[in-house]
């Protein structure tokens, strides 16, 4: 049989076509699991984390407040309610001093920006099920209907983007004192009333509406993925949301999902792997070691100090880890000095020393202790071997890369309150 050029030409363009259409994902973690990361992400690796909500206005203990506060009934915060507060003050009270009066987002965007992250996810709805826009799923219960009167995700999400940063929203799966979640709870989450009337249709509006290049889940662990649906939405996440083919998730989608399904792993809170995990993963920290959300009673001992924040990051990214940097803003909307001044810091590191952070690959060993401790990153035929400590000497020995007559050495400095960072690249 001959076949026509016109024929052949046909055949090609039902291929490309096909082609165009892309895998379809079926709602399974076999089928989920095998889709290829968006290479943005592995690219970016630092990014900044923001915890705000009705939390930041008691802004005592932690984030957690309501919980520890009515859930848990710790003593010192019944005590701090007791006695800054009247008899019958409930927590949905604090929502309408939550006036972020101050908030800038062009000028959050812009310290961000200066901190040298490429990404930025917010709260969208912590634990507590307030959320940071007009929910039509909480009503009266949102940051349009109440407190600040505007739709702080889209106000801080136009300004990131104008910068060309990622913007990616964390959601909590479940609310701590939500009645129809209770509810379910309550018959072994045989019921599925909460996810089918609440969680997951507020999720799939806050897809459509807002278009995040990641997700960051959070708060699914009382429940299995079974219960949430999570594998039916992460289909339509890959294969027919508006952000398809650029959308980042984390594991977070039920109890025994960490460290085992979903896009990247966070795995649990600061993880900390002692060796190269063999799946891409993320670490995130927060400036205040105590809290997520804002505190007014944090102690600058409690603050991480510059370098250990980028000793903390420069390991993260040997590993082949992203950095995600949490800070918690106030209540009326200003980011705290000292964080800012510890964002800042980061971007001054960045500038000098960025090439061998961004963009780059673990090395076939990503750490040493030669004459002083050094961790190696790499790109392409280049290595770097970065240095979190002085030297406090004028010659030092690297013993596992091995040079060869062309083999090419250069030498970056960068000084931060009064310490070295040098950088080796061939």
């Amino acid at each position: 049989m001959q076949v026509t050029r016109s024929q052949i030409s046909l055949f090609l363009c039902l291929l490309s076509c096909a082609s165009s259409l892309g895998t379809r994902y079926t709602p399974d973690w076999a089928s989920l699991d095998s889709r290829p990361l968006p290479e943005w992400y592995d690219e970016v690796k630092f990014g900044i984390f923001v915890h705000w909500g009705v939390f930041s206005v008691p802004a005592f203990g932690s984030e957690w407040f309501w919980w520890y506060w009515k859930g848990a009934q710790s003593p010192s915060y019944i005590q701090f309610m007791t006695k800054n507060y009247p008899p019958g003050f409930s927590y949905t009270d604090f929502a309408p001093e939550f006036h972020a009066q101050f908030f800038d987002p062009d000028e959050w965007a812009d310290v961000f920006e200066a901190s040298g992250a490429k990404y930025v996810v917010l709260t969208n709805k912590h634990h507590e099920g307030f959320t940071n826009w007009g929910s039509p799923y909480s009503w009266n219960w949102n940051s349009v209907d109440n407190g600040p009167h505007r739709d702080l995700v889209a106000d801080l999400g136009a300004a990131i983007r104008k910068r060309s940063l990622h913007y990616g929203l964390y959601n909590s799966l479940y609310e701590w004192f939500n009645p129809i979640y209770l509810s379910d709870k309550r018959s072994g989450f045989k019921t599925q009333d909460y996810v089918e009337k609440k969680a997951m249709p507020e999720l799939y509006e806050l897809v459509n509406r807002y278009k995040p290049d990641l997700i960051w889940s959070d708060g699914d662990w009382e429940a299995p993925d079974t219960y949430w649906n999570s594998t039916g939405f992460l289909a339509w996440l890959y294969n027919d949301s508006p952000v398809k083919d650029v959308v980042v998730t984390n594991d977070r989608w039920g109890l025994g999902c960490y460290c085992k399904h979903g896009g990247y792993y966070n795995c649990a809170d600061k993880f900390t792997p002692g060796e190269l995990p063999n799946h891409k993963w993320e670490k995130c920290q927060s400036v205040d070691t105590i809290s997520w959300g804002y505190r007014r009673n944090m102690k600058l001992s409690e603050v991480m100090d510059l370098p250990s924040i980028i000793k903390d990051m420069v390991y993260v990214v040997a590993l082949g880890g992203n950095y995600l940097l949490n800070v918690g803003p106030t209540s009326d909307g200003m980011i705290a000095p000292v964080f800012e001044e510890r964002l800042r810091g980061i971007g001054a590191w960045l500038k000098v020393n960025g090439e061998a952070i961004y963009a780059t690959k673990p090395w076939r060993v990503q750490a040493e202790n030669a004459t002083v401790p050094v961790w190696y990153t790499s790109k392409s035929s280049t290595v770097y071997a970065i240095f979190t400590s002085n030297p406090m000497q004028n010659s030092f020995k690297l013993l596992t890369p091995k040079t060869s007559y062309n083999t090419v050495v250069n030498i970056s400095i960068h000084h931060y309150l009064e310490k070295k960072k040098v950088f080796l690249f061939w």
